[in-house]
Formats: structure tokens, C-alpha cells, sequence
């Protein structure tokens, strides 16, 4: 009897997961998303889709963050789907884009003025199921906006990407993940001369279900390829969850 309840609430939580994003599942499809080690961090180790994510990006981190968010809207985008990008002061280059597997062609910019007109484009662009994502520039946005949006998605199944640049606030929002990059030093392989692949450094600060964490990683011919992190790092990240298990 035990085992047959047990089973059921095996299902009832797959169900759930499914339910919040973490099937990685598009029109049927198991995307990879190429992210190595960190996969361990989210429910069912897969990245959750038809949610909401937010990225927090200072002036520095901005050229870094872009690229791993451009990462990830070429696995969502494979299939040939569009992607809405909504922004009050676009500084983006579209056909950088293109390094990171997305062709320029398949992002749609949308500029306006104010920031409450961002919120709007963003929410009715979540509510249309024939887009991939939508990636919304912003720096001031409330727990119930980002409702808002969260309900949006879980309807059409849409992925949505807020990306904060510098905001005044880093408040709650009601959103699956919270990630924050930075650029690190390249490092030339066997002490050989010239410049090394482009780092990065992904602090995924929240996962709802899973397990936040660092992790570092590198651009090599196109791809994103997880790498080992030091001593050092290693024992500030455990430290960190620590913490988070206290608090």
C-alpha cells in the first residue's frame, strides 16, 4: 500500500513540475540548453521553459549577460520560431547575435519610450503562443507586474526574460530564476601566446525547486562548455548554500 502511495505522489510532483516549467519541453520537443554541470541546479536538471526569468546586469556585465541570454533564445528559437525583444534604450547589436547561434532575422525589436509601455508590449507579446520568448528591458518593475507576466506565460507557454540593467531595487518578483553574470579574465590553454576564449561567470541566485549556485564557463568555436570551478570558488558556493538554508 505504501508503495502504490508513494507512486502516486512521484506523479502528482512530476505533474506539478511539468505544470511550472520544468518538462524542457517545446511543441513536444527535449531542448538541451548545453549548460553542463549547471543542470544539476534545476528540477528534473532541465532548464525550465514557459516561465519567467530575471537577470540582473550592471553597465560591466552587460556584453556577458547578453551573450548567455542570447544562448539561450537560440536553443528556444531552433525551431524557427520568433522572439519579441522590448526595450525604452536599445544598445544591442543584432548581428553579434549571430555568434551566439541566433539569427538576427528571427528577433523582432520592439522601442518605446516609457517603461510602463515595455510591461504592456511584454504581456500581451507572453500571450501569443507562436513566438518563442520574449526578452523585456527594464529597471523598475513590481511583485504584482511580474504576476502579471508570470500568468501570462503559464498560459501560452511562452518563456520570458527580464532583463534588469542597473535597477534601483533588486525586489522579489515572481519569477522561476534569478541570474546574475559577469565577464572574467580569458585564459590562454598551455601558455601560448595571444588572447584566450571569452569567460563567464553564472550566479543563478534563485531556482524555484532547485538549487542555486556558480558556475563558470567558456566560449569555445560557438559553444558554451562548462568548466570545473577552483578551490576557492568552490567553497564560497557551498558557503553560499549554506546560507540560503538558514535564511
Amino acid at each position: 500500500m505504501s508503495e502504490k502511495k508513494n507512486e502516486v505522489i512521484k506523479r502528482l510532483k512530476d505533474r506539478i513540475l511539468t505544470m511550472e516549467g520544468f518538462g524542457g519541453r517545446v511543441n513536444g520537443l527535449q531542448l538541451d540548453f548545453g549548460l553542463g554541470a549547471m543542470q544539476e541546479a534545476f528540477p528534473r536538471k532541465t532548464f525550465p521553459v514557459g516561465v519567467m526569468h530575471e537577470f540582473i546586469c550592471s553597465m560591466e556585465s552587460r556584453a556577458a549577460t547578453g551573450g548567455v541570454l542570447a544562448h539561450l533564445l537560440s536553443v528556444l528559437m531552433r525551431e524557427g520560431k520568433a522572439c519579441l525583444w522590448i526595450s525604452p534604450d536599445r544598445k544591442l547589436f543584432s548581428p553579434g547575435l549571430k555568434f551566439f547561434g541566433v539569427e538576427p532575422h528571427q528577433v523582432i525589436f520592439i522601442d518605446v519610450k516609457k517603461e510602463k509601455e515595455v510591461l504592456w508590449a511584454m504581456e500581451q507579446g507572453l500571450k501569443c503562443n507562436a513566438i518563442a520568448a520574449v526578452v523585456a528591458e527594464l529597471q523598475t518593475i513590481s511583485f504584482s507586474e511580474s504576476r502579471r507576466l508570470q500568468l501570462a506565460v503559464e498560459n501560452s507557454g511562452v518563456t520570458g526574460f527580464i532583463l534588469r540593467y542597473t535597477p534601483f531595487a533588486e525586489n522579489n518578483l515572481a519569477c522561476a530564476s534569478r541570474w546574475r553574470i559577469k565577464p572574467l579574465p580569458s585564459q590562454c590553454s598551455q601558455n601560448m601566446p595571444g588572447v584566450g576564449f571569452p569567460r563567464v561567470e553564472i550566479n543563478l541566485e534563485k531556482i524555484r525547486n532547485g538549487r542555486p549556485g556558480i558556475w563558470e564557463f567558456e566560449w569555445q568555436n560557438g559553444e558554451l562548455i562548462s568548466l570545473p570551478l577552483t578551490t576557492k570558488k568552490l567553497v564560497d558556493h557551498r558557503l553560499a548554500q549554506s546560507e540560503r538554508s538558514y535564511a
